[in-house]
């Protein structure tokens, strides 16, 4: 049998731990007959899973009859892609020839005798949306790892236009916590703030412990031991999965640890340390070398007063690299984090 754990990111692994709360919220929502929200935002660090949730929730509905599920790249025009892929819908390009929709002007299909051609892409939508509409079809857009450019902020401002027009368009776009904050901030788009954002916490302890029982036959405590170094974090659960089926009998989780410090580094955490602030830096590192946890005592080690600490405390809680969950104190929600910025000191 080959390794059923994999170093891929964005592809869905042979073996992952499900977030079947925070992934039934979403398609019990969009399912509902008066949704609270059509626009969702998955955020997370590097390596949280981001992307895997996003395909599981868009499989799922592409199972069911009344949904069409459309995938963009966001380096692209989305509005354009969004049009193409719309009338490429094998069930609804009949309906669109005989409703004398001629988009041909716009790349799309051939030209109708005695149609007026469409020639604005956001048009072109808006009547495309109406023949789903017709036929009690709902649409979800997926969008992974959106970033604030041109293409997004003027499909965004589209979709807002498409929303107040009680189209069945449903949006999921998955990205790091500064690109979002960056694309919500844009002055046209702050119907964004509104859009659900769902932080991806950690894997449930007891379900990656249970996965690692039932691959490597391990009892409780050592598989307990193996779930704890993951601290729940996915590609960690990945990574310490692939090492020990590469090892299996020949070393122990003790030995295989520079190994694994090595992946997080190479992988994900150099990656993540470039995209933090030289203050920021400076509280990891205080941390790592007092292993303190008391927000009080890690503040005046820092030499920052409350007010200022807290503006660098909830932003790297924000960027996942931080717990908060315990009142009064902070820990690294990654695992071995401590260790790499020690060893990026030396």
């Amino acid at each position: 049998m080959n390794n059923p754990f994999t170093l891929s990111f964005g592809k869905k692994p042979l073996q992952y731990v499900s977030r079947i709360s925070q992934t039934r919220e979403i398609i019990d929502n969009f399912n509902a007959v008066e949704p609270s929200s059509q626009i969702y935002m998955l955020t997370g660090v590097r390596g949280s899973g981001k992307t895997v949730m996003m395909t599981g929730i868009a499989n799922e509905l592409k199972e069911m009859e009344e949904w069409v599920v459309v995938e963009l790249n966001p380096t692209r025009d989305l509005l354009q892609s969004l049009a193409a892929k719309l009338y490429s819908q094998p069930e609804m390009h009949a309906h669109f020839v005989q409703a004398r929709l001629d988009f041909s002007i716009l790349g799309l299909g051939v030209s109708l005798e005695n149609a007026t051609p469409i020639t604005d892409i956001e048009n072109a939508i808006e009547l495309m949306l109406g023949e789903f509409q017709r036929r009690q079809k709902k649409i979800l857009i997926a969008i992974d790892e959106i970033t604030n450019c041109e293409y997004v902020r003027v499909f965004a401002s589209s979709f807002q236009i498409f929303l107040r027009q009680d189209y069945p368009i449903y949006l999921l776009m998955t990205g790091l916590y500064d690109n979002i904050y960056n694309l919500q901030n844009e002055k046209a788009l702050t119907f964004l703030y509104r859009a659900p954002k769902v932080m991806l916490e950690p894997l449930n302890y007891t379900a990656v412990r249970q996965r690692y029982m039932d691959i490597f036959g391990l009892d409780t405590e050592k598989a307990g031991e193996m779930a704890g170094l993951t601290k729940g974090y996915p590609f960690a659960f990945q990574v310490l999965g692939y090492l020990c089926w590469e090892n299996k009998g020949k070393k122990s989780i003790e030995e295989i640890l520079p190994e694994y410090d090595q992946y997080l580094e190479e992988y994900v955490y150099s990656k993540i340390w470039s995209e933090v602030s030289s203050k920021d830096q400076e509280i990891l590192l205080v941390m790592s070398q007092s292993g303190e946890t008391k927000v009080k005592n890690i503040r005046e080690k820092a030499g920052m007063n409350s007010e200022l600490f807290s503006v660098y405390r909830d932003r790297l809680k924000r960027k996942g690299i931080l717990d908060t969950g315990t009142y009064g104190e902070v820990s690294f929600a990654l695992p071995r984090f401590a260790e790499f910025v020690l060893a990026k000191m030396v």
